[in-house]
């Protein structure tokens, strides 16, 4: 299953909460090539100027991480951010022919961009598990700190207006076709709502009675 919208939209937590749900392995492309950039692996040196510029990575170095995160994996799993483009779509759709696996769904996140802009502008990460927190709606709870761990929360370089208006602005040039490729093969559900709380209840709902 894949989760689409655009950079904001509130993937990372709907991937979160379904995880806990349903016991699906969830995968971040934006967290996976996070941890690389943090351990510095030479694919995370390669896109490291590109995500502080608020740039899109390169489809070579996502395609390759994707496909070493799908090779750990063995049951359901759930894909957040990843494809972003029709080349990377195709190459996605290679790998599961490939291992004999279908793409059962894709759930696209409408969100208004006036609601997104406030929540990257307030939002703060726990990189090694993908802990989002927003410090209007979800605060930690000793500010700065991760609830679980207590290690420190990072502000993404990437999460302030200038950068937004980047990323949003390719999205919408190189994402969103994606939603006429997958609304072809007849696997597209959208989701909308300002928060998360509007969205997951339509979302566990659409899996609950799809797939349980």
């Amino acid at each position: 299953m894949l989760i689409l919208g655009a950079p904001g939209a509130g993937k990372g937590t709907q991937s979160s909460k379904i995880r806990q749900s349903f016991g699906i392995t969830a995968i971040s492309s934006g967290d996976t090539l996070r941890r690389n950039i943090a351990e510095k692996t030479p694919a995370g040196q390669q896109a490291a100027a590109a995500v502080s510029r608020g740039l899109l990575v390169s489809d070579e170095i996502i395609v390759e991480l994707i496909r070493t995160e799908l090779d750990k994996i063995s049951g359901n799993w759930l894909l957040d951010g990843f494809p972003r483009n029709l080349t990377q779509a195709q190459a996605l759709d290679r790998m599961l022919e490939a291992s004999g696996q279908p793409l059962n769904a894709v759930i696209n996140l409408q969100v208004p961009e006036s609601v997104i802009l406030q929540r990257i502008v307030e939002r703060y990460v726990h990189v090694p598990s993908g802990r989002v927190y927003n410090l209007s709606y979800n605060p930690p709870k000793v500010p700065g700190r991760d609830d679980l761990t207590g290690e420190p929360l990072e502000h993404r370089p990437d999460d302030n207006p200038e950068a937004f208006k980047r990323r949003l602005e390719q999205y919408h040039r190189l994402t969103e076709p994606l939603l006429d490729y997958y609304h072809q093969k007849g696997v597209l559900t959208s989701l909308a709502g300002d928060t998360s709380d509007i969205i997951f209840p339509q979302f566990y709902a659409f899996l609950d009675q799809r797939f349980v």
